[in-house]
């Protein structure tokens, strides 16, 4: 009875009494005249012993395990010895559970003086890196030393406990990863499990491009690609990371992406691959003749997407987004978007076919929530849900909304499909809390929060940049569903609105547009501006005259098209002193000078005239380098949008070339909400004649300049908190007509 009031003490962390009643257990024992006394309990010893360990006694634990041990004959000391290891094995395993790492890792030193082996060295090396009682690169050093001895191999260990190190391991980033991991593959060949390290390293591998680990994410598929080089699952997914990944990462991928295609035989993967394909070739700057080949084979696909049964694939997700590629490529959206609606209402039908309980549950709340009357003091619930809500352009540009929001009239929810250790993030969670709702990348879980939360208006901010958000709005978790920013309009017929303003889309534009398009009074963005930091270059620095005219264009290898370029070369041309700056984030400067030197000896502009910028780590950094310029001429078809922003913050004259489609209105807007029509082209002509002009007027320059200034204190684009205002009326406007429907 006594005893098992000492187990529930232990169990309550009571150590001092349990380990006093132990002891009066042992001595009224010795005491005894009991004809046993020769086999004393030794389960009183192993518990004391524990007991005075957790209570920091650790030489009298010692003393109180051995002292009946010493007496015993070895054959029944092997069998006490293996007794007391169960009892320190299984409040190891108590301690772990509780995550008292310190004191498991303690546990199992000891259990190691009793019971060496491979396995408990591992285990101690793993336990003491959760309780950071070793160094990491150290114990993850120790770790490779033990894996490469001859004898652990041959020795089987049991895969949970690598498979525990390789999670730390890959959570840590160490420097020794890939060696650790290179020396975990034999011990999973020895066992026959190379597949199942694969499916690890691919599912680490997922997980680390969910948090943004991209870099990490493409070290652990790689690995897992040269251990399996046939196998096509593990071939794509590493592409798809690869493409988020640095130029040599892209470049890496593109013969793998052309390998998959050519083994591809579904519908679904060949979109999927030529995409990717593309993708490559563009942010390389490998705007060639192939790359027109593989834009017109894409196209011929897309147009093929004619019924659901032609999508009949597990992925289908993954094309649910597809079809940005036409608008870097082509000005035509009276065509283009009666593509990509095709595409969308196929998808949309064969995502509500797959989860066709969902969507009817979904869809029978929603008519209730019709005729209810919201009291006038609750809140109009309104969800944004993005893949980008964290450093990147739609994060930027819609944080002053998220930030000016009514929190008295409307109830804002986030939904993140990525987590990201970055500042904008951290802001997103410190303004929303509980709000904030990190999700999974699975659209029918996503659609499931959302509906659980009780949305009335969701909006989806991404477009054709994110395939799970897309899918997500297809299921129509909420009653009204809007789309903004992203790329362009996605298509989804489950969408109601698109925002825009009467810029930026025409009114003619509504014939080719599935969604409503709800323009706003003035822009359908606006910033409260941006952060400028210090420059970190100066045009002498470059070998550029101070009264040189310098023109620059800071675009993505995407958005780079030769016959856009051959405009700019035109008005450098014309200009005989002026300079080109150019920048395209993450690209390669040898691919990027070969792709514009070659346009430039066409054009007979010398090559000395060209200065290719270096990515600088900060944003604030970059923008304050664009001081450096005269003038920016802008991209087509696709325009800038966060970049023509910041030009226009920093008070800088822009040329740009205006076309149909939303993606060549963006800069067009941006003007004209600013103030500013000078810059501002209709045809290709035009595009060069400001350039021109601009070049050799410096007082027309200084005149945009002076009142770019103004229009920080006059212009909708930098007032956000009346944009939000106007946002937010047009909510409530779009609530007051679901409701009367």
């Amino acid at each position: 009875m006594e005893t098992r009031l000492a187990d529930d003490y232990m169990a309550q962390g009571r150590y001092a009494e349990a380990a006093a009643i132990y002891e009066q257990a042992i001595a009224d024992f010795a005491d005894s005249t009991d004809s046993d006394r020769a086999n004393p309990n030794l389960t009183l010893y192993w518990h004391l012993g524990l007991a005075l360990l957790l209570q920091g006694e650790e030489a009298a634990a010692q003393f109180t395990w051995m002292t009946p041990l010493m007496e015993a004959e070895p054959e029944q000391a092997e069998i006490w010895t293996a007794d007391l290891v169960q009892v320190l094995q299984a409040e190891g395993d108590r301690q772990i559970a509780s995550e008292s790492y310190e004191t498991a890792w303690l546990l199992h030193q000891h259990m190691q003086e009793f019971d060496p082996g491979m396995e408990r060295s591992l285990k101690i090396l793993e336990l003491g890196l959760r309780a950071k009682t070793l160094a990491f690169e150290e114990g993850l050093e120790q770790a490779i030393e033990l894996l490469n001895e001859p004898a652990s191999v041959a020795q089987p260990l049991p895969l949970e406990v690598l498979q525990s190190l390789m999670h730390l391991a890959i959570g840590s980033e160490s420097i020794k990863l890939d060696e650790f991991l290179v020396a975990c593959i034999p011990h999973f060949v020895a066992q026959s499990s190379l597949s199942e390290f694969v499916d690890l390293l691919m599912e680490q591998a997922d997980r680390s491009y969910r948090i943004s680990r991209r870099a990490l994410a493409i070290q652990l598929a790689k690995l897992a690609l040269k251990l399996c080089p046939e196998e096509a699952q593990v071939m794509a997914k590493t592409v798809f990371f690869m493409q988020s990944g640095n130029t040599a990462d892209v470049l890496e991928c593109l013969p793998l992406a052309k390998q998959l295609l050519e083994q591809s035989s579904s519908l679904t993967d060949q979109i999927i691959f030529t995409q990717q394909i593309l993708s490559s070739l563009m942010m390389t700057c490998g705007l060639s003749q192939e790359t027109y080949e593989y834009y017109q084979g894409y196209k011929a696909l897309l147009e093929s997407v004619r019924y659901p049964e032609a999508l009949q694939a597990e992925n289908i997700y993954s094309v649910t987004a597809m079809g940005m590629m036409l608008n870097y490529f082509e000005d035509n959206p009276a065509a283009n978007r009666v593509i990509r609606n095709q595409m969308a209402e196929v998808c949309q039908a064969d995502i509500q076919k797959r989860f066709a309980d969902q969507v009817d549950r979904f869809a029978q709340r929603h008519l209730f929530r019709r005729t209810e009357t919201k009291p006038e003091t609750q809140p109009l619930k309104i969800g944004y849900l993005s893949d980008c809500l964290r450093i990147h352009s739609v994060g930027w540009l819609a944080r002053w909304l998220l930030q000016y929001h009514d929190r008295d009239r409307f109830e804002i929810h986030l939904y993140s499909t990525r987590q990201s250790d970055d500042p904008l993030q951290h802001a997103f969670i410190h303004l929303y809390g509980d709000r904030f709702h990190l999700v999974p990348f699975a659209a029918s879980e996503i659609a499931d929060q959302i509906h659980q939360d009780g949305i009335d208006i969701l909006v989806e901010l991404d477009s054709l940049t994110s395939f799970a958000c897309c899918a997500v709005a297809a299921l129509k978790p909420a009653p009204v569903q809007v789309s903004w920013l992203g790329y362009d309009a996605s298509g989804i017929p489950a969408i109601d609105y698109y925002l825009a303003d009467s810029y930026v889309l025409p009114d003619s534009a509504q014939s080719y547009y599935v969604e409503k398009i709800w323009r706003l009074p003035h822009a359908y963005i606006a910033v409260d501006g941006f952060e400028v930091g210090t420059p970190s270059l100066r045009r002498d620095q470059l070998g550029i005259p101070g009264d040189a005219v310098v023109y620059l264009s800071s675009q993505t290898g995407m958005k780079r098209n030769p016959e856009n370029v051959r405009l700019q070369l035109q008005i450098l041309k014309a200009m005989p002193d002026s300079y080109f700056l150019i920048k395209s984030s993450n690209a390669d400067r040898n691919l990027l000078s070969e792709f514009f030197y070659q346009l430039a000896d066409e054009a007979g502009v010398n090559r000395d005239r060209l200065c290719f910028l270096p990515d600088v780590p900060a944003n604030e950094t970059h923008r304050a380098n664009l001081g450096l310029a005269d003038i920016v001429l802008d991209t087509y078809p696709y325009n800038g949008a966060t970049t023509t922003l910041e030009a226009l913050w920093m008070e800088i004259p822009i040329v740009t070339r205006v076309g149909e489609q939303f993606a060549a209105r963006n800069s067009y807007t941006m003007m004209m909400n600013a103030g500013i029509t000078e810059g501002i082209a209709w045809t290709d002509e035009e595009y060069v004649e400001w350039g021109v002009r601009l070049g050799q007027d410096a007082l027309l320059r200084s005149n945009i300049t002076h009142r770019l200034r103004q229009s920080r204190q006059t212009s909708p684009l930098w007032n956000a908190r009346a944009f939000t205002q106007e946002v937010e009326q047009a909510y409530t406007q779009m609530w007051e007509r679901y409701q009367a429907l």
